[in-house]
Formats: C-alpha cells, sequence, structure tokens
C-alpha cells in the first residue's frame, strides 16, 4: 500500500538512500528543500540508486525559517503525509551555538509541532551517543531529567554539533509529548557507506577519516586497541528506519541502529588501508594527547581533524540485542560491516579524492 511520506534531508546521504528505498517500494515522497529547483538532481541520484523518481516530490522550505517556511498550499499537501522522516540537520565541525540550535534544535521543533498537529508519525533520525548514557552523565546530562540541563555548559564541552544533536531530541521528545503525538527514534553510529557499492557523500565522518588515511595524516591511531568507532551500512539503516516507520509496535520506541562487528579503530583502518594500498598506523597515541596537540588550530588544519570528532571514538560497549530482533522479526540481512568498510574505502578512492561530489 503506498503511503504519503514527507522527509527533511532528503537531499543527504542518509536522506538519499532512504527516498530511494521509500520510492521504490511505492510510496510518494515529499522533500523538504531549500531550493525546490534542484528537484532533478535530487530525482537523478534516487534513480541511481535503485528508487523511483517519479514518486519524489519537492517541498519548498527551509528548517530555520518559522513554520518551516511552508507556504499555505504546501501545508495543505503535507497534510496527506502518514510519516514524517526528520533527518535534517546542520553537520560542521566548530559551530557556534547559535549556528548549531538555529536548524537542529528549532528546525526539530518545528518538525515535530508540524507531525504533531496534522497527526503524523514522526520518525526522528537521532545518534549512538544518546545511548552511551555515561557519556551523557559525564557532560552534564541526566537522561531521566534532561529538562535541568545546563545547555551552554554542554555547548561548551562537546561543541556545537554534538551538543545540538543532543538537546534537539530531548526538545523534540518534549514537544511530542505535550501534543500526544507519536514517535519513533532512530539512534545510527557513524554511517558507513553501501554495503555493497561502498556509495557515500562527501563531507561524511568516515570519508573524510578514509582521506586522512590516504593522505598520511593518521600517523597514529587515536586511543587504545579497546577504542572504536562504532559504524553501521547506509543501506541496513534505512531499511531498520522505513521498518520502525510501519511497525506500530515501535511508537513510542527508540531503536539503536549499530553493528556491534564493528572492528577496533586500528582494524578499521587497517581494513579501509588495504584495498587502497596505503599502510594503516598500527601505534596508539591516548586521547588526551590527541585533543591536547588539536587544540591548536594550524596542527588541527594540517592534520584535517577536529577535536570534536574525538568524542565519537570510546569504548564503550552497546547491547545490540534489540536490533538485531528487530531486524529479524522485519527479514533485514545484516551485510558484513569489514566488507562493507573495504567497499566504501574503494568507493571514496575513485570518486572522492581530489574530486567534489554533487
Amino acid at each position: 500500500m503506498s503511503v504519503e511520506c514527507f522527509v527533511t534531508g532528503g537531499t543527504g546521504f542518509i536522506g538519499q538512500h532512504l527516498v530511494a528505498l521509500l520510492s521504490a517500494q511505492g510510496h510518494t515522497v515529499r522533500v523538504l528543500m531549500r531550493r525546490p529547483e534542484r528537484l532533478a538532481a535530487l530525482r537523478e541520484h534516487v534513480a541511481s540508486l535503485g528508487g523511483n523518481a517519479a514518486q519524489v516530490f519537492a517541498v519548498s522550505g527551509d528548517l530555520q525559517r518559522d513554520n518551516l517556511g511552508l507556504s499555505h498550499v504546501d501545508r495543505a499537501v503535507l497534510r496527506g503525509a502518514r510519516i514524517v522522516f526528520h533527518l535534517g540537520a546542520h553537520f560542521a565541525w566548530g559551530l557556534s551555538l547559535q549556528q548549531s540550535r538555529a536548524v537542529n534544535v528549532e528546525g526539530s521543533r518545528q518538525v515535530a509541532l508540524l507531525a504533531a498537529e496534522q497527526n503524523s508519525r514522526l520518525v526522528l533520525i537521532g545518534g549512538y551517543m544518546l545511548k552511551n548514557h555515561q557519556h551523557l552523565r559525564n557532560i552534564g546530562i541526566d537522561p531521566r531529567r534532561p529538562e535541568l540541563t545546563n545547555w551552554p555548559a554542554v555547548y561548551r564541552k562537546v561543541g556545537g554539533y554534538e551538543a545540538s544533536k543532543l538537546e534537539a531530541h530531548f526538545a523534540t521528545l518534549q514537544v511530542m509529548a505535550a501534543q500526544g503525538g507519536e514517535i519513533t527514534v532512530v539512534h545510527p553510529a557513524t554511517v558507513c557507506g553501501h554495503s555493497r557499492t561502498g556509495h557515500i557523500l562527501e563531507g561524511q565522518p568516515l570519508m573524510e577519516l578514509i582521506r586522512n588515511l590516504v593522505q598520511g595524516k593518521l600517523a597514529a591511531v587515536p586511543g587504545t586497541p579497546e577504542h572504536w568507532l562504532p559504524l553501521v551500512s547506509v543501506d541496513y539503516l534505512v531499511e531498520l528506519v522505513a521498518a520502525c516507520a510501519f511497525d506500530p509496535a515501535m511508537v513510542g520506541q527508540e531503536l539503536l541502529a549499530l553493528d556491534d562487528q564493528t572492528p577496533n579503530l586500528r582494524e578499521l583502518l587497517a581494513q579501509a588501508a588495504h584495498p587502497l594500498g596505503v599502510k594503516a598506523p598500527k601505534h596508539h597515541m591516548p586521547l588526551r594527547l590527541m585533543k591536547l596537540l588539536l587544540s591548536v588550530r594550524p596542527i588541527a588544519r594540517l592534520l584535517n581533524t577536529n577535536v570534536e570528532a574525538l568524542d565519537f571514538i570510546q569504548t564503550t560497549r552497546f547491547d545490540t540485542a534489540a536490533v538485531e530482533q528487530f531486524a529479524g522479526r522485519h527479514g533485514i540481512a545484516k551485510p558484513d560491516i569489514r566488507e562493507a568498510l573495504r567497499h566504501t574505502a574503494t568507493f571514496v578512492n575513485a570518486h572522492c579524492l581530489g574530486k567534489d561530489i554533487q
């Protein structure tokens, strides 16, 4: 059965793959776009990813504007959307509190209000750091009492991007609870490329890591042998997101989309280096020392690494029983993450290094 869907962030990496999947399943997908004249290009990307471009439409709007900048006509059209997928976010390191809040927090509130007002189910894309409760407590967030959080202090500790994603999560839950709306949250790990094609877009954290590896900017492995960067392949992730959206049992639930077979960071780098014919670092550097070095801007620029990115490298292991059971119940096969990583490295080498991806 075809369902009307509304997607924010549909032109991004995860968004393109989700729009492709939803449209291939026969659903009508309306994508919030600041520049709707680029719909033809989006349709072309969606088709290349196996989607049905004829099922994809643009809605003019902006997460930074009041009421998402939607016209009365578009708001009327969107009332037919049974599901709202909110993937839109401003991703960059070094964002100020004001810059990151404008899109990631206030924009999320606007999307939540829209979904609640028109009785659409909201599927929110969060992040796996929200499931690391010890990390949250360390930076001043009590997950049971988020309203007590000193958010400016959190922004100072972890930077604009991570702090705004954390604040947006709790702000969205608050709006949906107050409005009585239906919500499902999916928390992805760092997103790897497609498990078979390796497809990934410019600007993704893993792509930047591979770029630094190829350019010899990784002289040491951050952290210890216990440190890792949890991954999930983009195709597995969007299958989980789509299945969550249509599963009545997932209303009011959260799902951690993370592959516990992700190797530690040293092996991850080795797996990525192998198909590229480059050497991966073998020696480790303590995170505290690396953060100290990266606090010096010329060094950070030279190594093409921001200190904020190091918070996502950790030793915490996560319980993935729920996602394994969910995937099994919906017949979603989990790809081999090492193979996905190798395909991603090959794709980056062939399509991204020294080139711009539109």
